[in-house]
């Protein structure tokens, strides 16, 4: 018997709040502390308020597990939770708002794209990109707010490698389209008139701009790319133009700017976290700066080299588990089903904390500590059933993680290499925002002392 069939079915417990706000303020505030908090209360499922409308939440281990299982492909469903964006591009779908075969269709057609295949033998190219941008944004004696510095590196990274375009002056439209769209349209944590601000105005149409030139230049060089070697965006106008029911003219300026609002907010918080987490801890430092220096002294890298990286890798697991980019998924309930013994209505709208152990003791020994060793063999914490969810659960798990496994770990350890960096204040700490997503402020900044190589 799983989780989902348990019984008998059980009255499920709500988290008290304030009046109106009911958990308004605490999710806001710090939604992994909150979610713990009540789970430690009322265990895996509970009810909370959200002005005033009440929200079950399945949380921890339990909830991850359920997100993998059978049961939760067929109770849970994503397309409400995406719906507001889709419309506000004028689209028809999305591949984060699609289930069940559609999903699998579109997730089959961009898995090579998104795929480690995608970045194997481009190390150097990699490299180049994020010298470019360290030479350019980060440069010795200045002090640069460190998530906009990111930001833009990040989109260099994925339009070279992804699109074969770096859209630099669209980074600011992309930006505050996705601030918007996801704090307005997806999460709903901002009202609709936000919409008519002649600033989004402005970015949503520069972003349109982007997505159709995007359109015309992949149109008018399509065929020129042999198909073992074509990239993201030629294989989703390929299918456009001879399999137009899975890319319709309708959603190509969403479909094709997506990478850019997929790692805009994502890759770009992680990095920024794992900067100051890094700076925070200067044996972590250390232990960065000599297996870089080791690695990059041997000129040209291959794609084994990464393996070369523990620390870099193993610091950038912590940061993903201590400052999660999706604390929760959204979903729908797809019909009634019961799970640890409660009843889940259809048509619900359920929030699952698949991140909820990430800071729990009984799975990460002293979880507020930043501790990269805990993924060490024997150790290796993260691997017990429900731990670690940094890149979300079920059918929808991110289909760019082994990309930005890769991405990520080569970018941080050229910065820590070529870069010496220090926070602004050794007692500085970490400010944070939760929305649209969970990361650090666009205020954290670092003095770049000096290059080092």
């Amino acid at each position: 018997m799983t989780i989902a069939e348990e019984a008998p079915v059980k009255p499920t417990p709500t988290v008290k709040g304030v009046p109106i706000l009911g958990s308004a303020l605490e999710m806001g505030k710090d939604p992994a502390a909150f979610l713990v908090k009540a789970y430690r209360e009322h265990g895996p499922v509970f009810r909370m308020k959200l002005l005033g409308k009440s929200r079950t939440v399945l949380a921890g281990a339990e909830a991850a597990e359920f997100m993998n299982s059978r049961e939760g492909r067929e109770c849970l469903r994503s397309r409400e939770f995406w719906q507001g964006m889709i419309d506000e591009y004028g689209a028809t779908r999305t591949i984060t708002g699609e289930d069940g075969e559609s999903h699998k269709e579109l997730r089959e057609l961009m898995r090579r794209g998104y795929s480690r295949d995608a970045i194997k033998g481009r190390g150097p190219e990699l490299l180049d990109i994020t010298d470019r941008v360290l030479e350019r944004d980060w440069r010795p004696g200045t002090t640069v707010p460190v998530v906009q510095g990111m930001q833009y590196l990040v989109t260099e990274q994925l339009g070279e490698l992804l699109t074969g375009a770096a859209p630099r002056e669209y980074v600011p439209d992309i930006r505050l389209l996705t601030l918007y769209v996801l704090n307005v349209l997806v999460t709903r944590q901002r009202p609709r008139i936000l919409l008519r601000n002649p600033k989004y105005r402005k970015a949503k149409a520069r972003v349109f701009e982007l997505g159709e030139q995007m359109a015309a230049d992949l149109k008018a060089r399509h065929g020129q790319t042999p198909e073992g070697e074509r990239n993201l965006v030629e294989d989703l106008m390929d299918a456009h133009l001879n399999r137009p029911h899975l890319v319709p003219a309708e959603d190509l300026v969403l479909t094709l700017t997506g990478p850019y609002v997929a790692g805009l907010d994502t890759v770009a918080n992680t990095t920024a976290a794992f900067v100051y987490a890094v700076l925070k801890h200067p044996e972590v430092l250390a232990r960065i700066q000599a297996e870089a220096d080791a690695l990059f002294a041997g000129g040209p890298i291959a794609d084994e080299d990464v393996r070369r990286l523990p620390a870099t890798r193993y610091a950038l697991m912590e940061t993903m588990r201590m400052y999660p980019v999706a604390v929760t998924l959204i979903r729908t309930a797809t019909r009634d089903f019961s799970f640890a013994g409660h009843t889940v209505r259809e048509g619900e709208t359920v929030y699952i904390g698949t991140t909820v152990p990430h800071f729990m003791e009984e799975y990460f020994r002293e979880p507020h500590t930043f501790d990269i060793t805990r993924y060490e063999k024997p150790r290796a914490e993260h691997l017990r059933p429900g731990a670690y969810s940094p890149y979300g659960r079920g059918p929808h798990t991110c289909l760019g993680k082994s990309f930005a496994d890769v991405q990520m770990a080569l970018s941080m350890a050229r910065l820590f290499h070529r870069l010496d960096l220090e926070l602004e204040s050794p007692d500085y700490t970490l400010a944070t925002k939760t929305a649209p997503t969970p990361g650090p402020a666009m205020s954290f900044k670092v003095r770049v002392k000096g290059l080092r190589n």
